[in-house]
Order: C-alpha cells, then structure tokens, then sequence
C-alpha cells in the first residue's frame, strides 16, 4: 500500500536550495548520506486535471493564509517572484529559491484532502 510521497526538485544550485528548505522554509529533514537531505512535508493531496501536454506535473507549498505567510518570508529576505493572484480555487503567488528557480506557494479556498485527516 502507498504511504507517502517523494517529490524531486532539481536545482542548479542544490545546496543552497536544500540550505533555504531547512533553514527559511523550517523543513526537518534527514542527511540520507554525504549532505544529501530529504525533508518532511506537511500532510499533501494530489489532484489530476486534464491537459493535452504529456508528463507535465506541478508542485504547490500550500498554506492557510497566504498574505501572512509572504509576510513572513519577506523579513527573512525571501523575494516573491509571483506576486499574489486571486482565482475561485484560492489565492497563490511564488517565491524564489536561492537557484533562482520558482516555488509556487497557495492558499486554497475549496476542500482539501488533507482536512480528511481530522
């Protein structure tokens, strides 16, 4: 039976992006071997929405409110690359790793599976 999920970002600068999920984002996490870190996430869902592109996938931080939350990572010196957009399923924005790179952070505003947990 599946128990959990494993999700891969690559980075072009892996190590200050695995520094920036431990230390800004507060993710624990544990050295599989040479520095190499895995990091628990929160409780996740996955939906799947219809698209005609092949093998397109998405990773979203998902939080319980958002502007809080950008609030919160700005004093620690995050930029947010993506500033919030409002759409009918919730409110989202993106933050930028060290890399460079987009993380996408929401706020959702319809059920979650998550909630399934309580």
């Amino acid at each position: 039976m599946i128990n959990a999920a494993h999700i891969i970002l690559y980075s072009t600068n892996a190590k200050a992006d695995r520094a920036f999920i431990r230390d800004i984002l507060g993710l624990a996490g544990v050295d599989a071997g040479g520095g190499w870190l895995i990091f628990k996430l929160p409780p996740a869902e996955i939906a799947v929405h219809p698209t005609d592109v092949y093998g397109k996938h998405e990773f979203y931080l998902m939080c319980d409110d958002l502007e809080k939350t950008l609030t919160e990572l700005t004093a620690k010196g995050v930029t947010i690359s993506e500033p919030i957009n409002h759409q009918s399923w919730g409110k989202h924005a993106s933050i930028q790793l060290p890399s460079g790179a987009d993380l996408a952070i929401y706020q959702p505003l319809h059920p979650t599976a998550y909630d399934l947990e309580s």
